[in-house]
C-alpha cells in the first residue's frame, strides 16, 4: 500500500479544495458534510492497510523513506519532500484521521445550519493535510511547513464564529503565543542545519552517533525543539492560549486541542528520541515542566464552571502525563497515553458539544443539572470518557496512566511518586464534579424556558463509537504485570531502539518485582476511586453553587497567571512601543532623520534655484567662462 500512500495528505488536500472554492455552491450539507469526512476517513483505510503491510516485514524492516520528489534546491542545499512510513507516524497517522473522521461525521450534525458550514468542512480537511504532514516527513523544514500548517487553521478554526469579539482575541492569543514557540524550533532547525550539514530528521538523527551524550550543542538543539513543543502542547509557561481557544466550535475544541495538534509536541520529541537520550539534562527539564504543568493545571480545573474550559485544563494537565512519560524516557508510555487520551478526551469533548446542543448554547455546569435521563446516550457515554480519564480499570485510561505512575516510581522513588498520584487524583475529582454538577442532583435551570433533548444520530454515533474505543483501547498496551504481549510496546521499539539503548547505557533499567507494580496500581486506583467518591458526595445533589472564596478564587482565576503576563510582559512592551518606538524612536527619531534629509534637500534647492536667472546674458556669460576654463586645461595641465 506504499505505493498509494501519497493519497493519504492528498485526499484532505482535495477535500479542502472542492470545499474551499465550490462548498457554498453546492447547497447540500450532507453532501459537503460526506466529502469532508470521506476525504479522512479513506486515508484511514489506507493506513490500516499500510499498517498490515509493516507488520509483515521483520520489526528492524519496518521503516520506509518514500522520496516524492526535490521540493528546493540551492547550491549544495537540497530539501526532498519524503516522508518516513514505520510505526511512530502510522500510528500518529491512524489517531489522526481515525479519530479526525469521527469527529468529522459529529460535526454535520452539530454545525447544522451554520452560515459558513462549507468553510468550516473545507478549514478541517486543510487542518488534517498539515498534520499528517506533520507526523510523516522526514524533513525538519516539511515538519515545520505542517507545524506552522495546524497553527494557521487553529487560528482560523478558533475565530471562526468572528462575529463574537472574544473569539478573534482568543485566536490572536493562540497565534501570538504558539510564535513564540515557533521561534525556538526554527533556531534548533538553524543548529541543525549548521552542524549536521541535513534537515533530514533520519540524517540528523544517525549523525548523533559522532557526539558524546550531555554535549552542550545537543543539550541546546533538545531544550530549543522543546520550547517548540511547549508552544503546541501548551505546557508552562505558555499553556495560556489552549483554555481560551475553547471560543471555537466544539468539534475544533475536540479535533484541534485534545486529539490532534496539542499532541504534536509529544510526538516531535519522541520522534527525536535519541537527541533527548543523549541529553539527560534535557529529560530532567522536561519532567519537571511537565509534572509541574499537570499538577498547576489539575487546581485550575477544580474551579472552572464552564464545560469546556474544564476539559481545557484537564487537558494541559494530560499532556503533562505525557510529557513525563517521556521526561523518564518511556518514550513508547508518552504514546500510549497519547493514544488513549485521543479516544477519552475527543469523547468527551464531543459529549460536552452534545450538552451544549441539549442545553441551546449555555455551558456553565453551575446552570445545569439532572440532565442523565434527558440525554442518555450523552450522559452514559460522558460517564465512561470520565472513568476513562480518571483511570478506573479496565479502561484505557488506566493502563496508559498506570504505566506513568509506575515509571515515574521507578526512576524518582516516593518524593516523585506523591505528587504524581496527587494529580492523578486531581483528575478523578474534577471529572466527577463536572458529572455531578452536569448529570445528577435537581435541575439548576429554568425548566420553563430550557427543554434539554439529545443530540441528532450524527453527533451521539462517534460518541458510541469513542466510548468503546475509551473501554477497550487501553489492551493494545497491557504491561507485563498481566503475562500478555504488549502489541504496543512491540510495534513502537523499533523507532526507540536507539534510545532505549542509548538510555541502558547511562542509567541500567531498574530491576523491580510484579508485587512493587501491583502496589502502584492498586494505590492509583484507590486515589481515583476515593477522589470520585468525594467530588460525587459533594456536589451530585447540591442545588445551589457559591462562588469561591479564598483559595478557591485564586484557582477560579486561574492563579492570576493571565494578569501577571499582562502586567509582567504585555503592558510594558505595549507601553514601550507607544511611548519609544512609536512616540520617540519612530516618529521623532526615523521620521525626523528622514523629513530632515527632505528638509535639508528642499532648502539647498531653493538656495540653488536663485542661480536661475531668468537673464541670457548671465547664461552666456557663464557658458563663455566655462570654454575658457576648458582650454585653459587642455593647454597648461
Amino acid at each position: 500500500m506504499t505505493d498509494l500512500f501519497y493519497l493519504v495528505p492528498l485526499l484532505p488536500l482535495i477535500g479542502f479544495l472542492i470545499n474551499g472554492l465550490i462548498g457554498s455552491k453546492l447547497k447540500n450539507e450532507k453532501l459537503i458534510g460526506t466529502i469532508s469526512t470521506a476525504a479522512v476517513f479513506i486515508p484511514f483505510v489506507l493506513t490500516v492497510l499500510t499498517m498490515s503491510e509493516l507488520l509483515s516485514l521483520p520489526p528492524e524492516s519496518r521503516k520506509i523513506i518514500v522520496n516524492y520528489f526535490n521540493w528546493i534546491s540551492a547550491g549544495n542545499f537540497s530539501v526532498n519532500y519524503s516522508y518516513l512510513i514505520d510505526p511512530l507516524s502510522v500510528t500518529m497517522v491512524l489517531v489522526v484521521t481515525g479519530v479526525g473522521s469521527l469527529i468529522h461525521l459529529y460535526s454535520i450534525g452539530y454545525m447544522h445550519g451554520d452560515r459558513a458550514f462549507a468553510k468550516f468542512f473545507a478549514y478541517l480537511n486543510l487542518f488534517i493535510f498539515a498534520m499528517l504532514n506533520l507526523v510523516l516527513a522526514d524533513s525538519l523544514i516539511l515538519i515545520f511547513l505542517g507545524w506552522e500548517g495546524v497553527g494557521l487553521c487553529s487560528y482560523f478554526l478558533i475565530g471562526f464564529w468572528y462575529e463574537k469579539t472574544f473569539t478573534g482575541e482568543a485566536a490572536k492569543k493562540a497565534f501570538v503565543v504558539n510564535r513564540i514557540g515557533d521561534f525556538g524550533f526554527m533556531i534548533a532547525m538553524f543548529f541543525v542545519f549548521t552542524n549536521f550539514n541535513t534537515l533530514e530528521v533520519s540524517k540528523f538523527l544517525e549523525g548523533l552517533s559522532g557526539y558524546q551524550v550531555g554535549d552542550s550543542l545537543l543539550l541546546t538543539i533538545a531544550l530549543l525543539f522543546f520550547l517548540g513543543a511547549t508552544g503546541k502542547s501548551a505546557q508552562i509557561p505558555l499553556f495560556v492560549w489552549l483554555p481560551d481557544a475553547m471560543a471555537g466550535p466544539t468539534p475544533v475544541s475536540a479535533l484541534i486541542h485534545a486529539a490532534t495538534m496539542v499532541t504534536a509536541g509529544v510526538y516531535f520529541v519522541a520522534r527525536t528520541s535519541l537527541l533527548y537520550a543523549m541529553s539527560p539534562v534535557a529529560l530532567n527539564v522536561i519532567f519537571i515542566v511537565a509534572l509541574l504543568t499537570s499538577l498547576i493545571t489539575a487546581t485550575i480545573a477544580l474551579k472552572q464552571n464552564d464545560i469546556k474550559k474544564v476539559l481545557a485544563y484537564s487537558t494541559v494537565s494530560q499532556l503533562g502525563f505525557m510529557f513525563m512519560a517521556l521526561g523518564i524516557g518511556a518514550f513508547w508510555v508518552g504514546i500510549f497515553h497519547l493514544i488513549t487520551h485521543a479516544f477519552f478526551k475527543a469523547l468527551l469533548f464531543l459529549g460536552s458539544g452534545s450538552v451544549i446542543h441539549g442545553m441551546h448554547e449555555e455551558q456553565d455546569i453551575t446552570k445545569m443539572g439532572g440532565l442523565k435521563n434527558k440525554m442518555k446516550i450523552t450522559y452514559i457515554t460522558f460517564l465512561i470518557g470520565s472513568l476513562a480519564i480518571a483511570g478506573i480499570p479496565p479502561l484505557s485510561g488506566f493502563f496508559s496512566k498506570d504505566a506513568i505512575i509506575f515509571d515515574s516510581f521507578l526512576n524518582f522513588g516516593i518524593p516523585i511518586l506523591l505528587p504524581v498520584l496527587f494529580a492523578a487524583g486531581l483528575t478523578a475529582y474534577y471529572m466527577f464534579r463536572m458529572v455531578s454538577l452536569t448529570f445528577f442532583g435537581t435541575p439548576r435551570y429554568d425548566v420553563n424556558q430550557l427543554h434539554p433533548h439529545e443530540s441528532p444520530s450524527t453527533m451521539t454515533l462517534p460518541l458510541i463509537i469513542l466510548a468503546v474505543l475509551s473501554v477497550i483501547g487501553g489492551f493494545i498496551g497491557l504491561p507485563e504485570l498481566y503475562g500478555t504481549p504488549n502489541f504496543l510496546m512491540d510495534w513502537l521499539n523499533p523507532v526507540f531502539a536507539d534510545a532505549n539503548k542509548t538510555l541502558a547505557a547511562i542509567h541500567p533499567p531498574h530491576a523491580h518485582e510484579v508485587s512493587q507494580e501491583l502496589i502502584i496500581l492498586v494505590v492509583s486506583v484507590v486515589v481515583a476511586v476515593i477522589a470520585i467518591y468525594l467530588a460525587f458526595k459533594k456536589y451530585s445533589s447540591v442545588k445551589e453553587i457559591k462562588s469561591p472564596e479564598g483559595f478557591g478564587k485564586v484557582l477560579e482565576n486561574k492563579y492570576y497567571i493571565d494578569e501577571i503576563y499582562d502586567a509582567a510582559i504585555i503592558e510594558p512592551v505595549r507601553k514601550t512601543s507607544e511611548n519609544f518606538l512609536w512616540k520617540i524612536f519612530d516618529i521623532k527619531i526615523i521620521d525626523g532623520f528622514v523629513n530632515g534629509i527632505a528638509r535639508y534637500i528642499s532648502n539647498i534647492s531653493f538656495d540653488w534655484r536663485k542661480i536661475q536667472t531668468g537673464v541670457i546674458q548671465d547664461y552666456t556669460a557663464v557658458s563663455v567662462a566655462g570654454v575658457i576654463l576648458i582650454i585653459l586645461y587642455l593647454l597648461f595641465i
